[in-house]
């Protein structure tokens, strides 16, 4: 087996992000054949070398990768210290354990994927690989062919412009239906964007990752992917 960086080693085997394992490695939390290691270039061969983090010996496990129909009243978390609940007490105790990839808001619902796979994570969350993100938004007031341009060519959050792939799929006097495609996920980043152009969030929901779609999954299950399924998220990213 070829030589493996440490940092990445551990990301793959589902112990951390690579961005954390890098962070613990500078701290002198990890430990290779007996000696503490701070270098982060540092090869190892992952048969052969005995890596532990905190004292305890790191064991690849399998990568599983789910995607979970997020409910209302929910945070994208493991654990919280407010004792609200997490989206992974929907997944049950069975199994290794998961992470969200990225996060949908407390009140939002829809498509989030949850891993061990830590290099596919950060692959999927890093805005520099774009990978688009789907949603159904129901917003206050009616959507002008003016505001859907403007959304189109980019509207500034944060100091950055932020381009949007927009179509109406219902409209009323007081409220609109929007099918929203955008290639990052910062912090409240639609709400923000929609804000921006006098068009409050009442209600939004993510349909679509990358290349998976939510489909009929009931709303708080989960199901495994398909290995076809992982192949073309990193296909996706890959291509970037």
């Amino acid at each position: 087996m070829p030589l493996e960086r440490l940092q990445k080693f551990l990301s793959r085997t589902g112990v951390a992000s690579r961005r954390a394992a890098e962070e613990w490695i500078q701290a002198g939390r990890v430990w290779v054949n007996g000696k503490v290691v701070r270098e982060l270039g540092l090869k190892i061969d992952p048969e052969k070398d005995v890596v532990k983090v905190d004292g305890r010996k790191v064991r690849p496990e399998s990568l599983v990768t789910v995607m979970l129909h997020k409910p209302y009243g929910y945070l994208s978390t493991t654990k919280d210290p407010q004792a609200r609940r997490v989206v992974t007490d929907l997944l049950g105790e069975k199994g290794p354990r998961l992470y969200p990839v990225g996060r949908l808001d407390y009140d939002a619902t829809g498509l989030l994927l949850l891993t061990n796979d830590g290099e596919l994570a950060q692959h999927l969350t890093h805005p520099r690989y774009q990978v688009p993100r789907t949603y159904r938004v129901t917003v206050a007031g009616e959507v002008s062919r003016d505001t859907l341009r403007a959304l189109a060519d980019g509207v500034l959050v944060d100091h950055r412009e932020v381009p949007a792939a927009v179509a109406v799929r219902k409209q009323a006097a007081e409220k609109t239906v929007l099918e929203i495609t955008v290639w990052e996920g910062r912090y409240h980043l639609l709400k923000r964007l929609l804000a921006q152009v006098g068009h409050p969030v009442l209600k939004l929901k993510r349909i679509a990752f990358g290349p998976l779609r939510l489909g009929r999954l009931p709303r708080g299950a989960h199901r495994v992917l398909t290995p076809e399924e992982i192949g073309a998220l990193k296909a996706g990213v890959k291509r970037k």
